[in-house]
């Protein structure tokens, strides 16, 4: 359960410095506010949902054909 945790604090570190990324290069780069603001919604909603499903398989509630990283064994 420790390693479980372990993983889950990394995998939410490296998907908070990527969504940081995100958001930042979309600040730098001149796109007209309606589509960057859909880009960003639709980045956060993806995140959002990547989230809850390593949630999900730290508790045992998901299991199946997910191809995202196992939190635990």
């Amino acid at each position: 359960m420790i390693a479980g945790l372990i993983n889950l604090i990394v995998y939410l570190l490296i998907l908070g410095i990527l969504l940081a990324l995100v958001y930042w290069v979309l600040d730098a780069i001149p796109i007209p506010q309606p589509i960057n603001r859909i880009i960003k919604i639709a980045i956060v909603v993806v995140a959002c949902l990547v989230v809850v499903i390593l949630l999900l398989q730290l508790v045992g509630g998901v299991s199946g054909d997910l191809r995202l990283p196992k939190v635990t064994q």
